[in-house]
Order: structure tokens, then sequence, then C-alpha cells
């Protein structure tokens, strides 16, 4: 089965900083991007980064430019956000997120369950 494992979260100081880590197993389509979402409480999904498996390409939220770098390792399909200089508004659920393509090119999108990143004032 396809399982998306998250790391890494907690509760940290502002201005501190923490590592997420997200490993992908069982998915045997080929893999487009990787990336992170987070979601805070009463507010919308949203892009934080994302990286294109093939080039190595990043895209990051406005709001973390600068802060967080995600980078990733193709031969253990894993992910990392490496956040620096965290904010409270930083707070949130933040999302695993794995793009792939089926042999009829059609897509489909896995998600990890979430971890909690918890930044106080």
């Amino acid at each position: 089965q396809v399982q998306l494992v998250e790391s890494g979260g907690g509760l940290v100081q502002a201005g501190g900083s923490l590592r997420l880590s997200c490993v992908a197993s069982g998915i045997s389509f080929s893999i487009n991007d990787m990336g992170w979402y987070r979601q805070a409480p009463g507010r919308q999904r949203e892009l934080v980064a994302s990286i294109y498996r093939s080039s190595g390409t990043t895209n990051y939220a406005d709001s973390v430019k600068g802060r967080f770098t995600i980078s990733r390792d193709n031969a253990k399909n894993t992910v990392y956000l490496q956040m620096n200089s965290l904010k409270p508004e930083d707070t949130g659920v933040y999302y695993c997120n794995v793009n792939v393509k089926t042999l009829a090119h059609i897509p489909y999108t896995y998600w990890g369950q979430g971890t909690q990143v918890t930044v106080s004032s």
C-alpha cells in the first residue's frame, strides 16, 4: 500500500527552526513532483513549497521565500522541508504531497496524514 510518512513537526519558539521529512513508499507510478501544503485553523489549505523530481525546480509561497528550503532524495523517495526563522503565522498542519501519473497519463495525488507545527511568540 502507498504510505507517506511525515516526521519533524513539533512546538518551537518564534525564530527557531524545524525540518520536516516525508518518506513515500509503495508508489509504482512515475512521480512528477513532491511538496508540502499547510492548513491553519479557519483557513484554506495552501501550497508551501514543491519540487519537481526530475529537474529539481522549486516553487515557494511568497510568505516563506528566503526562510524555507525544500529538497528531495529521489533514491529514497523522500522530500524535506527545512524551516528557518519560524513565525507564529507558520503554525498549522503540514501535509506531504506527491503527484503522479498513471500509464494512461491520468494524474493522481497522494497525501500524508499531516504533522502539526506550532510556533509560539
